[in-house]
């Protein structure tokens, strides 16, 4: 099943042709490994190369047998002689090859995902360096904070996706195959035979099969995708409160002739941040059946396929969509630098942890809770910079700390330490 959100790449990966394709690949390197070992005659794995895929066909057999992988390999041994095709398949089962097949189609889709992620990352940084200068309004709780540099944002999102990177790369490496046979034991193929058919295929041997490759492991790879779809809910979600019509102060870029509602031509909605939050939201439900797949009865029951089948390229295309969106609204943002940087210069209340710090340091004879509630009446009582000072100094009791009020209350005195936060995400590259 492909989502109506698929990406080509992804689809063209998880297609019916592409799925047999890979099973035939992963069956002319058992071929070729038997040729090594003597068993087959030289050149018979060159001889298959050239078997026609069939879906049709195979499907027309699949109504008989009711079993896809016999089906498959009826519809490729019955194009040859039978001295060609007696050793096709041999000493395997189904799962060997489809679960070393779907390791290829899993590892392809991701380098797909892993270049999408990259293009995201670009895009992070350039915006980080745009507005390394621009001082804004911290906010927690949603209620107005210490001020920070606007920068700090794309910076915070930027270290999250290097760890997410650096998993997908590891999920990537760890993919594994097996030629193992029906529950593991290597009944005709050798471990050797089986190492020697994956390293041709690029993939690692899995150290302990059943029947089937264990299936935490795929459960790791979808884990992974759901945290990187949390990531740009976390991005998405920002930019839809930074666009909320009381805060202002960015935009999702709007093309020529785009329309925002069919009644109130004002509008211009955050549709792709809210579009990338409800795609997260599908990633993340991925993962429980996943979760749920690694228990399976004794070596191997097939309680585990139709999630897959269902599941993988629905995960990987809308993983891929999802990045891609992200990078384009990240790429067209519009960002009002003048109201960020006028919002944060009038606000009085950014300066309240500075205040109340430089008065514990100047007067160690109060202690730290009095000065608290003298610095919190001020600012309580103050709607704006100039209430502010007024306020500190006639709550405060001495003249040298009501001289300091002034030199402390200033907007040059916020952007100081940005750049280690800066200089460690960029180093991780």
């Amino acid at each position: 099943m492909i989502s109506r959100y698929e990406v080509k790449e992804i689809a063209e990966i998880w297609s019916e042709v592409n799925k047999f394709k890979n099973y035939l690949k992963v069956e002319l390197a058992h071929l070729k490994t038997l040729e090594k070992t003597g068993l087959v005659q030289s050149g018979v794995s060159d001889k298959l190369k050239n078997a026609q895929i069939n879906p049709v066909r195979i499907s027309e057999i699949e109504k008989t047998t009711n079993h896809d992988v016999i089906a498959f390999c009826t519809s490729i041994t019955e194009q040859f002689p039978s001295e060609l095709g007696r050793y096709f398949h041999y000493g395997i089962t189904s799962s060997d090859i489809i679960d070393t097949a779907h390791a290829l189609m899993i590892k392809d889709s991701m380098k797909i995902v892993r270049a999408d992620l990259a293009s995201l990352s670009s895009v992070l940084k350039i915006k980080m360096h745009e507005t390394s200068d621009l001082l804004c309004l911290g906010r927690s709780h949603g209620i107005s904070a210490e001020a920070m540099i606007f920068g700090q944002k794309f910076c915070s999102f930027e270290s999250e996706l290097q760890r997410r990177i650096q998993e997908w790369n590891e999920d990537i490496l760890a993919l594994t195959g097996k030629m193992s046979g029906a529950v593991g034991n290597y009944t005709i193929v050798s471990p050797e035979e089986e190492e020697e058919t994956l390293k041709e295929l690029g993939l690692k041997v899995e150290k302990t099969s059943s029947q089937v490759i264990p299936r935490d492991q795929y459960a790791k790879i979808i884990s992974t995708g759901a945290l990187i779809g949390s990531l740009l809910e976390r991005m998405a979600t920002e930019l839809r409160l930074l666009q909320h019509s009381d805060i202002d102060e960015v935009r999702e870029g709007f093309s020529k002739g785009q329309k925002g509602s069919s009644t109130m031509p004002h509008k211009k909605n955050p549709i792709s941040s809210e579009n990338i939050t409800g795609l997260a939201r599908l990633l993340r439900s991925h993962l429980p059946p996943f979760l749920e797949n690694c228990a399976l009865w004794h070596e191997r029951d097939i309680s585990h396929s139709s999630v897959e089948r269902m599941i993988f390229p629905d995960h990987f295309g809308l993983l891929s969509y999802s990045v891609r969106r992200m990078k384009g609204v990240i790429e067209n943002l519009v960002i009002d630098r003048e109201k960020v940087e006028s919002k944060a210069k009038k606000s009085e209340k950014i300066y309240s942890s500075l205040v109340l710090h430089k008065l514990i340091e100047l007067n160690p004879s109060q202690s730290r809770e009095s000065i608290y509630e003298i610095v919190q009446h001020s600012f309580f009582k103050s709607n704006n910079l100039q209430e502010l000072l007024i306020n500190l100094k006639n709550d405060l009791s001495s003249a040298k700390l009501m001289h300091h009020c002034d030199e402390w209350i200033n907007f040059d005195n916020l952007k100081d330490h940005y750049k280690v936060q800066f200089e460690k995400v960029l180093k991780r590259q």
